[in-house]
């Protein structure tokens, strides 16, 4: 007789037997075979399969539904917390408050009321819990009653990067997953940032504290217009089926860190900041509350270009006061990204931080250097070192605690990207990367870095995690160097130069470097390009107040200034040649190690720089910029040159007074070109 271990007893499995074995005697069966009979017959009659426990599920969807785990929340109760505080609520509750929440950010502000929300895909019917009106609704008036209100907004929250994935592939036509794992996606006709169409609520208050006027990337509308465009950017998202919120973090330094909510419509956008802002913890999540800074970005819907100010179909609006910032007419992503830089300009010196557009890295030893520099300068590329850890490539803040990155991410440019001038971005770009406008094989799926089809502009965004020498927290202690890259095509600027802190102001104000332009015969000459504190495009304030702030922190914790010349020597480009990548790297080394500090020093002409007379590992001869030129006729008229294009784009700075005198003025003024 064989039995299973349960027995009868316990009214579940019963025994059985052979017809030839010990018990009852049984027919026989079909050729001969003994029939299995049970001793008892199943109360309900059905056939069983003993060999496991049955599933806990009546039907498909609940099935599919055991397959996902949720994560329960372990924020614990901080000591002295109240009783009724956000942590000791159940989840019902907390989801409710998020709701809440959510609901008054989308609120029309004419009608006064946020859209009913509930969480989950609206294509998941099983993950929609049922709710009541309210749930979610902020203040629902008996007036003015419309079909977007009658309708529910599914809230997709915070969600992971595979859950981006399935979004942005079932719903978004041009999303694909590449060899590597990325996710490659389009952004429309904008392919770029739209500076011309990026304006700013100007009031009392933003009237007298912002830059205006001539080199101000600040373009003034009224507070009438903005709501205007909010109310039409709410609409567009209020009549979604579905809306992305992602709740984050901006700026390492707990202390001094950001809420941001960005509310979009696409699966692109919501992993793109996913991956560019600061990502919370769950426990983080449970006691987010109210954002500090919310993001509209209705994209794919253009604003009304009979709107006043309007002069196109896209505009990006920036409301301080109301810390708010709507987006219409362009789907490009980094419009979110540099619009939370320009926020972080104004919020933060506000709290005596310096908000900095520069590359930071830090040695071993614990010696941070910053890098600032303009497209082309190499500020990628040099602050990438293995022998140092990477705090962070792009945005920074610089407080009485040190510096900190403000990012969560990397935004590198991809064009003509390899594993070998770039490993580390070409590695990082794996699953969880979001690869905007690239071209890739249509079967392999393999990028091609090369092809410019759909724009030059291609980019990758990825956590800065992805980088294996990142230093996670992205803080570190006060930058011992500050470096001022500029790529001279003009070839007259010294490899490197010491500055003092007079010159440093000048230098970060000007914010120089030049590009190489092609004219119409084929002929390539440079052009200079001037760009305040080395990110005119996103600074808030005047430059002069940034730059007071640089050197009173420099001087304060004894950073020193250099300016780095990754351009051409020996003659301007298409006579000199380009300074050899290895020697800038032994000039940074040089800086990093201080080396460079002990070294001796001659003045030139003109712009009155010191310049080192050896640096180890780089020639002597091309470290005097006069002494490389052949034709020293040509150097004199070059340098002349150069020189009256930095006079001429300071003198919209030269006339703005910090502190209560133009003394410090003055004193930035003389630390430029002298002729």
């Amino acid at each position: 007789m064989a039995s299973n271990n349960n027995g009868s007893a316990n009214g579940g499995s019963e025994e059985f037997t052979f017809a030839n074995g010990p018990g009852p005697v049984a027919s026989s069966g079909r050729n001969g075979l003994p029939k299995i009979e049970t001793h008892q017959k199943r109360h309900y009659g059905i056939c069983h399969d003993d060999s496991s426990a049955p599933v806990k599920a009546q039907t498909i969807d609940e099935l599919h539904s055991l397959q996902k785990k949720r994560s329960a929340p372990t924020t614990p109760i901080k000591d002295g917390a109240e009783p009724g505080t956000f942590a000791t609520l159940t989840e019902e509750e907390r989801h409710k408050l998020q709701l809440q929440s959510i609901s008054a950010s989308l609120a029309s502000l004419t009608r006064e009321t946020g859209p009913k929300l509930v969480k989950g895909d609206p294509a998941k019917k099983s993950d929609a819990p049922k709710v009541s009106h309210s749930h979610v609704v902020h203040h629902v008036p008996t007036i003015s009653v419309s079909d977007s209100s009658l309708k529910f907004t599914h809230v997709l929250y915070n969600l992971s990067p595979a859950e981006l994935y399935e979004q942005a592939i079932k719903y978004e036509k041009g999303s694909f997953i590449t060899s590597t794992g990325a996710l490659a996606t389009l952004s429309g006709a904008k392919t770029g940032r739209s500076p011309r169409d990026k304006r700013v609520v100007k009031d009392e208050t933003t009237g007298e504290e912002l830059w205006w006027g001539k080199g101000s990337p600040n373009i003034e509308m009224d507070e009438h217009t903005f709501m205007v465009n909010r109310e039409r950017a709410v609409d567009y998202l209020n009549s979604l089926d579905k809306v992305f919120v992602n709740d984050q973090f901006l700026n390492w330094d707990p202390e001094h860190r950001i809420k941001v909510r960005i509310v979009s419509a696409r699966a692109y956008h919501s992993l793109f900041m996913h991956n560019m802002c600061i990502r919370p913890t769950p426990e983080e999540l449970e006691n987010f509350g109210t954002p500090d800074f919310t993001i509209y970005n209705a994209g794919q819907f253009p604003c009304n270009r009979y709107t006043h100010y309007m002069t196109s179909s896209t505009s990006i609006d920036l409301n301080l006061a109301r810390r708010e910032m709507i987006i219409l007419g362009t789907q490009y992503a980094g419009e979110m990204k540099k619009g939370l830089f320009g926020v972080m300009h104004y919020l933060m010196p506000k709290r005596q931080i310096l908000s900095l557009h520069s590359g930071c890295n830090m040695g071993k030893d614990g010696d941070v250097a910053l890098f600032f520099g303009l497209s082309g300068t190499g500020k990628t590329t040099l602050s990438t070192d293995h022998n140092r850890l990477l705090i962070g490539d792009d945005e920074h803040c610089w407080s009485e605690n040190g510096v900190s990155n403000i990012e969560g991410g990397c935004y590198a440019k991809c064009i003509d990207l390899s594993g070998e001038k770039e490993p580390d971005i070409f590695n990082a770009i794996k699953f969880g990367t979001v690869l905007e406008n690239v071209v890739f094989e249509e079967h392999t799926r393999e990028v091609d870095y090369t092809d410019k089809s759909v724009t030059e502009n291609t980019r990758a965004a990825y956590p800065i995690e992805f980088i294996p020498n990142a230093k996670i927290p992205c803080v570190g202690p006060h930058p011992k160097n500050v470096i001022l890259l500029a790529c001279d095509a003009f070839g007259v600027l010294p490899p490197v130069s010491k500055l003092n802190l007079a010159q440093t102001m000048y230098h970060f104000i000007s914010g120089y470097t030049a590009l190489v332009a092609g004219t119409e015969e084929g002929v390539k000459e440079p052009r200079a390009t001037f760009s305040a504190c080395f990110g005119a495009a996103f600074i808030m304030l005047h430059p002069c107040k940034y730059a007071a702030m640089l050197a009173e922190k420099m001087l304060k914790h004894g950073a020193t200034g250099w300016l780095v010349n990754t351009g051409w020597s020996g003659g301007s480009y298409g006579s000199g040649s380009r300074i050899k990548l290895q020697y800038t790297r032994k000039i940074i080394d040089a800086i990093h190690s201080g080396s460079l500090l002990n070294a001796n020093y001659n003045k030139i002409d003109v712009f009155g720089l010191e310049i080192p007379t050896e640096v180890e590992g780089v020639p002597s001869e091309i470290l005097d910029p006069k002494n490389a030129w052949s034709d020293k006729k040509a150097y004199q008229e070059t340098l002349l040159k150069l020189a009256g294009l930095f006079k001429n784009n300071f003198e919209v700075f030269q006339n703005y007074k910090i502190g209560k005198d133009s003394k410090l003025t003055e004193e930035i003024v003389a630390a430029g070109p002298i002729f």
